[in-house]
């Protein structure tokens, strides 16, 4: 395993909601100097719907010595309006790659069938997941012409911009037309449906002649996790107020520490070239000590998140607790390992950080 990283999220956009409702350059730095530090990373994903923001913590972490995957994702938006947006994002990473040559590898998208209008039948991620033909149109395939339709034409538009090396990362339902990319890259989660094939699986993406690149891959922090896999997000229940859990879920960081550990030694034994944690941190992912708010359950972070940085104008769980204090979100806590950081690292972070090390004592 040469490239040994975590995804890290300057700001998502999903549906209106920024996953990184502030943005401060200076905690952007000190969590890339502890992801390359403590973490033995050499390689982030960086990923948001910002390009300001994915070229500040993208100069910030070549600076600092990582290698970056530059990882524009607009989401919810036509093939048009995507490809324009790529095109832009190309252009402004292209100084890094200039200033950091073979340090910047650029992706033109995310699971695109997913998260691009057009595609499958919805005008939201939300709409095409719950939409009736979803599952039969991915059973026809239908989605792959479209889809690489717009990965050729994105190729291109990003390659007359950008001189480094290029990627998209893929689900396992795409069937992605890979020679015109420089890194095979999927998102790939594991569970209780693919746990047996899982092996087989991955064997599919190393069958082709160029290096892989695991661009996502993780768990959450509850116990039967692992099972849900892609789908642990799904346990909070938004039809109440205020949200909570949506059943009686047992916190359990152990679970998710283990699953990672396994995966990690499953990519390492197939010759996976590179491989990107899902996720370093989820702010809007607080955590309680009552069971019930605990949304860092539903999170895949290697931190559980205390809120206190949301800022004044975020929306999600630190506004709520704002705007409802008698609920038992604290958003004064800061991290006791990092007391500058407001998280605090969970099993998960020790167990990447253990194999890590041990494949840079390795290299």
């Amino acid at each position: 395993m040469n490239k040994r990283g975590v995804c890290y999220d300057v700001g998502r956009v999903m549906e209106g909601l920024n996953w990184r409702p502030v943005f401060d350059a200076q905690e952007v730095h000190r969590e890339l100097e502890i992801i390359r530090v403590d973490l033995h990373c050499n390689a982030v994903r960086i990923c948001g719907q910002d390009v300001d923001r994915l070229v500040v913590a993208g100069r910030d972490a070549l600076e600092q010595g990582f290698e970056v995957w530059f990882s524009p994702e607009l989401w919810d938006e036509s093939p048009s309006e995507t490809l324009s947006y790529v095109a832009e994002a190309a252009r402004s990473a292209e100084p890094l790659h200039r200033d950091f040559p073979g340090q910047v590898v650029f992706s033109v998208g995310s699971e695109l069938a997913l998260f691009m209008r057009g595609i499958l039948e919805g005008d939201t991620f939300s709409e095409r997941i719950s939409s009736p033909t979803f599952r039969g149109r991915l059973r026809t395939g239908a989605h792959n012409a479209l889809l690489n339709e717009f990965l050729s034409n994105a190729n291109a538009a990003v390659r007359g911009a950008f001189g480094g090396a290029v990627t998209y990362a893929s689900v396992p339902f795409e069937s992605v037309e890979w020679r015109q990319f420089d890194y095979v890259s999927v998102d790939l989660y594991r569970d209780a449906r693919t746990k047996d094939g899982f092996r087989d699986l991955l064997r599919r993406y190393c069958s082709f002649d160029q290096p892989v690149a695991i661009t996502e891959f993780g768990c959450c922090t509850y116990r039967g996790a692992a099972e849900a896999g892609a789908n642990g997000w799904n346990i909070i229940d938004d039809s109440t107020m205020p949200p909570q859990l949506n059943a009686a879920h047992v916190r359990d960081e152990s679970e998710q520490a283990r699953e990672l550990g396994e995966l990690l030694a499953i990519f390492d034994d197939a010759g996976v070239d590179a491989t990107f944690v899902f996720t370093f941190a989820q702010p809007l992912n607080v955590y309680c000590d009552v069971a019930a708010y605990d949304f860092d359950m539903p999170s895949y972070s290697l931190v559980k998140s205390f809120g206190n940085r949301l800022g004044a104008a975020a929306t999600g769980p630190g506004t709520l607790a704002r705007a409802l204090p008698s609920l038992p979100w604290d958003l004064s806590r800061s991290g006791t390992t990092y007391a500058d950081m407001p998280w605090e690292p969970k099993e998960s972070f020790r167990a990447v950080a253990e194999f890590y090390a041990s494949q840079a004592r390795r290299s």
